[in-house]
């Protein structure tokens, strides 16, 4: 049976591109790899035919004999399908390695197929836990924070080679940082154990660092905290994370805000809330109070005659500022009217002469609610 046309086999047109041939094998390996098609015979077949054209048509030099003499370029002696004499199955560990690398390099480290890992890795990203008061998240602050952290050896300047040294190709991957082993239809890459994937070696390690470029050290920062931030606010300061391997790039650190609860304010986004206890008395004839502030301040708040545990009212631009952009929230004061406590026998009279000339209007609330309650006992008699 003759073959196919290669092109054709993975659907592009003559002359496409190196992008658009991967692309197309890419495609086509997927859809017939026989993992994927265990009920389908004719998947094996047309798997290897597509990793077959793919060999072929990725190389130039083999693209171009074959756009010239087209399968007869591999025939007679010729290359011989993937560049081995008598061949024409194609080589697919390195045809399938290259997709493999393609939809995978950036989760095994971001390297490029071919190429070696550089020898500089950029430092970790570090993490610090900041707790503020609310009083600083209102207004803003200047904090100075102690982290222990990796930075650049001064005795290699972040080589890791002592004397000046430089660090040698390892001779186990030729500089690649990667060795593969081939498994059946798939070649697996694992990370080179001579050189640990850096792809070099130092014979001469630095004493100081033992060869890593940098040393543990607690370095002291000053982090300023915007007006506004809330618990879970990450702050960026870039380039004061963890020291890169071998001169590598410095990572960054993250400063996570953590708000601590006040004991008046409590917090919702831009708003704040403070709940103030009255007496039976101010809540009932009305009267002045004096709140407090989160600046420090204080506000004069009016109470209505007649009001009840529950009632809220605003006092507005005295809350939080918003962290991003301008306007500043509001402040609820909410009341709680208190029961007195510990009476004497004046006050107990007093009471008792107090409810007995009490009537309805002065508490409709109970009056409604017991109103209720007979309607209910008389409806339960019936």
């Amino acid at each position: 049976m003759a073959k196919r046309d290669f092109y054709d086999v993975l659907g592009v047109v003559k002359g496409a591109d190196a992008g658009e041939l991967k692309k197309a094998y890419r495609k086509k390996a997927m859809e017939f790899h026989p993992d994927r098609n265990a009920d389908n015979p004719e998947a094996e077949a047309k798997f290897k035919e597509a990793n077959e054209a793919y060999d072929t048509l990725k190389d130039p030099d083999k693209k171009a004999a074959y756009d010239r003499y087209g399968h007869a370029a591999f025939e007679q002696g010729g290359m011989g399908g993937g560049g081995r004499p008598g061949g024409g199955q194609g080589d697919f560990g390195s045809a399938f390695s290259d997709v493999f690398d393609d939809l995978f390099g950036d989760f095994m480290g971001g390297q490029q197929r071919g190429g070696a890992r550089s020898r500089a890795q950029r430092g970790s990203d570090l993490r610090y836990n900041m707790r503020v008061s609310l009083e600083d998240a209102y207004a803003g602050t200047q904090k100075s924070i102690n982290v222990p952290t990796s930075v650049g050896c001064g005795g290699c300047n972040g080589t890791g080679a002592a004397n000046g040294a430089e660090p040698q190709t390892c001779p186990s991957c030729s500089g690649m940082g990667k060795v593969r082993a081939q498994q059946g239809f798939f070649t697996v890459e694992r990370a080179c154990p001579a050189c640990g994937g850096i792809g070099q070696i130092i014979k001469d390690p630095c004493g100081q660092c033992g060869g890593a470029g940098r040393v543990e050290k607690e370095r002291s920062l000053s982090v300023n905290i915007p007006a506004g931030v809330e618990t879970g606010t990450r702050i960026r300061l870039a380039g004061e994370g963890e020291a890169g391997l071998r001169g590598g790039p410095t990572g960054d650190l993250y400063i996570f805000i953590e708000v601590q609860q006040h004991a008046l304010f409590e917090r919702d986004g831009i708003h704040l809330h403070c709940a103030v206890p009255v007496s039976m008395a101010s809540a009932a004839l009305g009267g002045d109070i004096e709140v407090p502030t989160i600046d420090g301040g204080r506000s004069r708040v009016k109470i209505p005659a007649g009001s009840q545990s529950g009632r809220q009212m605003r006092l507005r631009s005295k809350g939080m500022p918003a962290l991003r952009g301008a306007g500043q929230g509001d402040m609820f004061i909410e009341l709680a009217v208190e029961t007195p406590v510990n009476l004497t026998s004046k006050q107990k009279d007093l009471l008792k002469e107090f409810e007995k000339l009490g009537e309805d209007k002065n508490n409709p609330e109970s009056s409604s609610f017991f109103k209720k309650v007979k309607s209910f006992w008389d409806g339960m008699k019936n």
